[in-house]
Formats: C-alpha cells, structure tokens, sequence
C-alpha cells in the first residue's frame, strides 16, 4: 500500500480509497435528509409526539455539529484512518440502535449518538483524501468526492419515502452494508497517516468549549425556528444563545493561549482560508435555504407528493456528480478565482429564477431551468471551494481544518433554515397556506440569492493562482496553522410539519 500524500488518482489504490471514503461520508450525509419523510410511518408505529419527532431530526445534527471539530482534531492526532474507522463502525452500531428502538425515546438517543459517529466520519473523509493523493490529484479526487458526496442527500427525501412504505426501521438498517463495504475497502486501500508534530493528547478545554458552544448555538437556531409544538425548545433559546457566546469567546480566548491548541489561531492568519470559509458560510447558507423552501413551496403551493418534491432538484445534483471532479481540476490547473466568482453568480440566476415558481406553475418550463442552473454554478464550485479551502493549509493538520470547514458549513445552514422563515415573515400557519407560503418563499429565495452574490464576489480577494493559496513554508519543527477542510455537510433540521401537505422536508447540504 502506498503511504500518505503519494496515491495517485487513476490507480487501482486511488479508485479504491475513493470508494471508501464516499461510502462512509454518504451515509452521514444520507442520514441528514433520509429521515424526514419517514417521519409520519415513525410517529404512528412508535406512538410519537411532534416535540420527540422534532428531536428525532434535530438530535442527530445537534451533536453532529457539535463533536465535529473534536472528530478532525482527533484524526491529526491519533491516526486519520483510525478515526475514519471508529466513525463508521459507530454509525453502523448506532443506526442499528435506531432500527431496533422500540420507544420514541429510545431512538432520539439512538439518533444522538448516531450523531457523534458522524462527527468522527465526516470530517475524517476528506481529511483522507487530502492526506493520502498526491498533490496534483487532490482537486480532482475532491471534486469526485464532492459530486457523489452531493447525490447523497438529495437522495434522501425519494429514498425514505420508498422505505418508509415498506417499513420505517429500512432507513436505518440500509446503512449497515453501505458501512461494512466501506470498512473493507478502507483497510484495503487507506494508508495511515496524522500529524507528526501533534501533542498525544488533546486540547480537552478547547474541545469542551468547542462542543458547547456549537451545541447551544444549535439549540438556539433550531429553538428559534421550532414553531408551534417547540415551546420547550424555544423556551432554551435566551439561556443557548448566552451560553453559546460566552463559550465561543472563551473557545477563541483559550485557543489563543493554549500550548497545543485544537484550532490554532494561527490558520485564520492565511487570507485565502479566512475568506473560503466566509464563502462557505454564505454559499451553505442559501443552499440549505433553497432545499427547505422550495420542498416546501412544491408540496404545500404546486401540489407535489412529498417523494416527488423530495425528487424535484436531484438535476442539480446529478450535475454536480457529473462535473464537480473537472471543476477541482480546473480550480487546481488555473487557479480558485475564476470558477469561485462565477459559480455562485451562475447559482444565484437560478435561485432567482426559481423565487417566482408560483401555484399551476409546471415542474419542466418553470423549475427545471432554474434547478439545471443552480447546478451548473454548484458544480463549477463546490469543489473548487474545498480544494482551495485545502491548498489554503498545512497537510499535517487535514482533519482540523476539516472539522472546522463542516462545523461552518453547517452553521450556515442552521442559522438560514432557523432564521429565513422569521425573516420574511412566515408563521407556524402559513406552512400550509399557497398564499402565504408563496410570498415568504419568494423573499427567502431572493435572500439565498444575493446570499450567492455576495459569497461569489468575495471571490475577488482571492489570489489567481491556487499555489498562492498555500500556507508559507515552516521551519522544521515549528508548529503551523491547521491543514484543510472538508466540504460542507448537510443540511440543518428543519421543523417537523404537522399537515399532510409539509411533511417529511429537510433543509441541506450540498449536492
């Protein structure tokens, strides 16, 4: 087996590392949209409230979200491919849990470790990659990864409607071969590789107040987007929101002073990670807003079956399988600017084409066109982000920075799902009313658009060349900014609707 950074793409080894790791970071993406439609058959047969049904969605992304910078940490620690591992033996363990459960009760709890599991995978994936292919391979084994990474949660909606008809307990037990499949290729074809230069052991104040403060700033966006039913939940969201400040402040404060930070500071020096992040934020943002308003505005304003609207944008995602691996070559051959700047720009044409889908529009002259070009800019840009995300920091730090990629992707997702309904006036009521809907779903998908806007002309501060983008050389020994992250990952929850017309939606993660 070659060893890390030298596996070449077109070999047998790279074909079969690649394989591994979208397996397992499928799985966890699947599992972030799959659920939702199995909703209803889950409530009726385990006697469920909305508030458990609500903690069956949000639980698993609640501590996802918030062990996901300690699973990249731990990798560049004590072995990528040894985390990777634990990630996906977990997953299949605790999805097992999930099928077996026999209560509601039992299977959020199921849900929420099954959540960790995935903290320790999905950062784990990419940080694989960018530690095992040789440099000029690493944009296009990405941008594969990225494209099939994307199909994955866009096939969850059609997926858990048709196991859902068969039996609700599917959707879990689906993932057990998927993971053992991707446990065999991983010990076949993954070699083993982690920071040198890293403390054996970890960052333990840093990590406690990393999983605090994203976990209550989870509680606080999923609470203030709970609705009716959430009254709990909401209730949380002053004492979260507080609580997630004071911690990220200390997070930032401790990870300044620490002798061997879990995130050090010393990454956000570079420019190009700085800036790649903040187009991830907003980039993740509108697309997570886009999938949960337009699933919502199909089913509720045009009339769609749950499965169809669930089916509705797998175009932009079967383009993105399509050409993401060229676009993160090309990001690596002429450099990040260009396809940076004009895929969101191209996306943000056809978030707007799609605001004035309205009642008695059809799916092939006033959706389809807006979803085939909301692909072509993800696909021109979803792995050019990642690639220059990565060419931004060391390699012996992959999964840090990998970690801390997903944890700002999906807090832009978090906070547009959270946030956009408020934002443009909806109700807990007007989920059900076309009239409603289709004004606030307007409003929201022009947001998501110069959300796009926004995130692509930043672009402009960006070097032309992706070589630029690397971090300056280190002295032997001199302990360096972290390495690279991964690509966002699914989407935030999204309230649980309660009328046959809303249920089983999600919001996203990129195709």
């Amino acid at each position: 087996m070659s060893g890390a950074g030298t596996v070449a793409y077109g070999t047998r080894q790279g074909r079969g590392l690649l394989a591994a790791v979208v397996l397992g970071g499928a799985i966890a993406f699947l599992d972030s949209t799959v659920v939702n439609v199995a909703l209803p058959s889950i409530g009726a047969d385990l006697d469920a409230s909305f508030a458990q049904l609500q903690w069956v969605v949000t639980g698993y992304t609640l501590t996802l979200a918030a062990f996901i910078l300690i699973g990249g940490s731990l990798g560049d620690r004590v072995g990528r491919r040894r985390v990777y591992v634990w990630g996906i033996a977990g997953f299949a363990v605790t999805s097992l849990l999930c099928a077996l459960a026999p209560t509601a009760d039992v299977l959020v709890a199921a849900r929420l470790l099954q959540g960790v599991a995935g903290a320790l995978l999905t950062p784990g994936s990419l940080a694989v990659i960018q530690a095992s292919f040789r440099p000029a391979d690493r944009g296009r084994a990405i941008g594969t990864w990225a494209g099939v990474g994307a199909v994955a949660p866009a096939l969850g909606p059609p997926l858990g409607g048709f196991l859902a008809e068969i039996d609700w307990r599917l959707v879990f037990l689906v993932n057990l071969p998927v993971a053992a499949l991707a446990l065999l290729l991983t010990a076949r074809f993954v070699p083993e590789s982690k920071d040198p230069d890293a403390a054996n052991g970890l960052d333990w104040l840093g990590a406690g107040l990393g999983v605090v403060a994203l976990g209550t700033l989870t509680v606080a966006l999923v609470g203030g987007g709970a609705g009716e039913g959430g009254e709990v939940l909401a209730a949380l969201v002053p004492a979260a929101a507080v609580v997630a400040v004071g911690s990220g402040v200390g997070f930032v404060w401790w990870q300044r002073r620490a002798a061997d930070p879990m995130v050090p500071p010393s990454l956000w020096a570079n420019r190009t990670f700085t800036i790649a992040n903040l187009l991830t934020l907003a980039v993740y943002a509108a697309l997570s807003g886009l999938f949960f308003f337009l699933v919502l505005q199909l089913q509720t304003s045009l009339g769609y079956r749950p499965v169809v609207a669930g089916a509705a944008a797998l175009p932009s995602s079967v383009m993105l399988l399509l050409f993401s691996s060229r676009a993160g070559d090309l990001a690596t051959r002429t450099g990040p600017r260009l396809p940076l700047l004009t895929g969101p720009l191209v996306a943000a044409v056809g978030v707007a084409l799609l605001a004035f889908v309205s009642p008695g529009d059809s799916y092939l002259l006033h959706v389809l066109p807006g979803v085939l070009l909301f692909g072509a800019g993800l696909a021109l840009l979803v792995a050019p982000l990642t690639t220059t995300v990565l060419a931004a920091a060391p390699d012996r730090l992959t999964g840090t920075a990998s970690g801390v990629n997903n944890a700002i992707s999906r807090a832009g997702g978090l906070l547009a799902v959270a946030a956009l309904p408020a934002l443009v006036g909806l109700g807990a009521r007007d989920y059900a009313d076309p009239e409603a809907l289709t004004a606030g779903y307007r409003a929201a998908m022009l947001v998501c658009a110069g959300l796009l806007v926004a995130g692509g002309l930043s672009a402009l501060a960006l070097p032309r060349r992706l070589v630029d983008c690397a971090p300056p050389r280190e002295p032997a020994g001199s302990p360096g900014p972290p390495g690279p992250p991964g690509p966002p990952g699914p989407p935030g929850p999204v309230p649980v609707p309660t009328s046959d017309t809303t249920r089983g939606l999600d919001g996203r993660s990129p195709p």
